[in-house]
């Protein structure tokens, strides 16, 4: 597996609460390769089951996200992730993106229990960090067996996810999506229900009748036609996209 102390690394440097990262690379599904913290697990795990938060916004332009003060402001990108963070105790967060030349490898996230901008030297220092774990993570990734798996963390533990890739490709099958639409279907019924991403799979794997595919299937086939880029430019499905908008308008209001 890939290794899981990068995120030690970060917090020896910086002047830091806790950090997580992440790989996105085309030759692993995504998923979390360590979190110093269950606060750094958390919101890792919320930007994953709502997709959207400042993780995607650092992949998506590939330049860091700083928030010295993330709890001020509206965050009109991503309302839903702001929201639930106020729930957290996170005062500041530095999202820096892992990629080198044309690859986008991942993400790293930083955050502080204090509000407050990183120094110059700081921020260079965490870019630094961030190019050394860009190369570590590429190397490790070139270099990792099939039999290995790319799951850093083992199965059972509160950051696999494996249950949600295997769970994918089960509502993939079923609905006759794609793999991101079928993960978009996923995440929708997770918020609808208040629950996370990987309770919602551990249904799906084990067959539980809470995630309905044929319901939410029939509204996407209806509306297989057409496709429109969601926030991060990637093509859903207009059925998929405006349940989505659907549930998260409501749990707004």
């Amino acid at each position: 597996g890939l290794d899981a102390s990068l995120c030690a690394v970060f917090l020896e440097s910086l002047p830091i609460s806790g950090a997580a990262v992440s790989v996105f690379a085309g030759m692993a599904p995504e998923t979390i390769v360590c979190a110093s913290d269950a606060v750094s697990a958390r919101v890792d795990e919320l930007q994953f089951d709502l997709g959207e938060g400042p993780r995607w916004e650092a992949l998506k332009t590939r330049r860091p996200v700083l928030l010295p003060d993330v709890r001020r402001g509206p965050h009109a990108a991503w309302p839903v992730f702001a929201k639930s963070l106020l729930e957290l105790d996170v005062a500041a967060l530095f999202v820096f993106p892992l990629a080198l030349g044309a690859l986008d490898i991942g993400v790293v996230e930083l955050y502080s229990s204090e509000s407050g901008p990183l120094s110059p030297a700081e921020h260079s220092s965490a870019l630094q960090l961030a190019d050394a774990a860009t190369w570590n993570l590429l190397r490790q990734l070139l270099t990792l067996a099939p039999a290995d798996g790319v799951d850093a963390p083992r199965d059972g533990s509160p950051l696999s996810r494996r249950e949600v890739h295997q769970a994918t490709g089960m509502v993939l099958a079923q609905a006759g999506t794609t793999a991101r639409d079928a993960l978009l279907l996923m995440r929708a019924h997770a918020f609808a229900h208040g629950r996370t991403v990987r309770e919602v799979a551990r249904d799906v794997v084990g067959g539980d009748d809470a995630f309905r595919v044929a319901t939410l299937g029939q509204r996407h086939h209806r509306h297989a036609a057409h496709r429109v880029p969601d926030q991060h430019d990637l093509p859903v499905r207009d059925g998929v996209a405006d349940h989505v908008r659907q549930i998260r308008s409501e749990r707004l209001d």
